[in-house]
């Protein structure tokens, strides 16, 4: 089996990492005691980034994140910036076992969607810097953003301006498709290579109960996958050359806890027969993902990256549990066109799951042996 010298890699991962303890007291200043100036603030993200490229590289990893350590949320610190985008602060409620759930933030579209400026451009940068100061060949610095998909799931129709957008198909998916590609050609100039996509609602439409909730809002939740593959269509087209454009599907993470569940066979032939895109991040850390079934819609040259180990609780999986499931999904896409990872972030929020920090390094060493194992190194 050949190594991969590009990504997705064999053994890969999601992105978000739990903050340390001095970059949470640094943001309490800036955001709730004012007590200290951005710049104060990015000098403290910029110490805790260059922890955790090096955390990463000496776990093995080929491809580098910053762990999400500048943003509150995964995907309202990216939204709120695009032109016309309007979002509230997602609100916490207490479940009657009393864990805690991330109620859906609101995001409203309230004027042409438009790429107003250079999103993650800096941070990029910086992470660049960071890598390249690594001297390890073929170490690959990835971006995360948020899914397209969000700016309509969330609210459907009545989330988005009807004065601005009388009709959605096709000027509100273009405009919001070539704000996408704006974005991406600004990081492709800078060198970026590698960047994924999280989205939760083709995730949340493998779920009943959010099934119902679209049919609720207007809209047909078998039609809705194959709109949303439309919809990536059209930002895969922007796509600049030389880049890999991945996806992570999320069925929640907040705290250690999920918000969806529910076998993909719903979605799968949208998402892995037509969307267009380089690789897929599926979850399958237990149960609630079903089989692997869906799998046989993937096309070829493409890679599903499978989240087999899970990063909501600190247990470490058994190697020969990961071996034995990758085997069972080979039957159903051809293993060289699989990889393994985390199931997701570690904090895909500031708030972090319910994991020790040790617990990060000795599931991501787990992949990283798992795969070199599996697929040779």
């Amino acid at each position: 089996m050949t190594l991969r010298t590009q990504p997705p890699f064999r053994a890969d991962h999601v992105g978000s990492f739990l903050r340390p303890a001095y970059l949470l007291e640094a943001r309490d200043q800036f955001f709730k005691e004012k007590t200290i100036s951005a710049e104060q603030l990015r000098a403290v993200e910029d110490r805790a980034i260059a922890e955790i490229v090096k955390f990463q590289s000496d776990v093995g990893l080929q491809s580098i994140t910053d762990g999400e350590f500048r943003r509150t949320y995964f995907h309202i610190d990216f939204l709120e910036q695009l032109g016309g985008v309007k979002t509230d602060i997602p609100v916490t409620v207490v479940r009657p076992d009393g864990t805690e759930e991330l109620a859906p933030p609101v995001i409203r579209v309230i004027d042409k969607v438009r790429h107003a400026k250079n999103i993650q451009l800096s941070d990029f940068q910086y992470l660049k810097s960071q890598v390249e100061a690594l001297g390890r060949p073929g170490v690959v610095p990835k971006v995360t953003i948020p899914s397209p998909t969000m700016l309509h799931f969330r609210g459907g129709r009545a989330g988005i301006s009807k004065a601005a957008y009388p009709e959605l198909d096709p000027v509100f998916y273009d405009d919001v498709a070539k704000a996408y590609g704006e974005e991406l050609q600004s990081l492709a100039d800078a060198g970026c290579t590698y960047v994924q996509m999280d989205d939760t609602n083709m995730a949340y439409l493998c779920d009943e109960r959010m099934r119902e909730a679209a049919r609720s809002r207007g809209d047909d939740p078998n039609e809705l996958p194959h709109r949303y593959a439309n919809f990536i269509n059209k930002v895969v087209a922007h796509k600049p050359t030389g880049m890999t454009l991945a996806m992570h599907l999320c069925r929640g993470n907040f705290k250690s806890t999920h918000a969806a569940a529910g076998n993909y066979e719903p979605v799968a032939e949208a998402l892995l027969s037509e969307m267009n895109l380089d690789a897929y991040f599926m979850e399958y850390d237990d149960d609630r993902s079903g089989d692997f079934r869906p799998l046989r819609f993937l096309k070829p040259g493409k890679i599903v990256v499978l989240g087999l180990v899970t990063t909501k609780f600190g247990q470490l999986e058994s190697k020969d549990d990961l071996k034995r499931r990758i085997e069972e999904a080979s039957k159903y896409a051809p293993l060289e066109q699989l990889a393994l990872s985390p199931q997701c972030g570690f904090s895909s929020t500031v708030h972090g799951n319910n994991i020790a920090v040790e617990d990060q390094r000795r599931k991501l060493a787990l992949v990283v042996e798992t795969a070199s194992e599996v697929w040779g190194s």
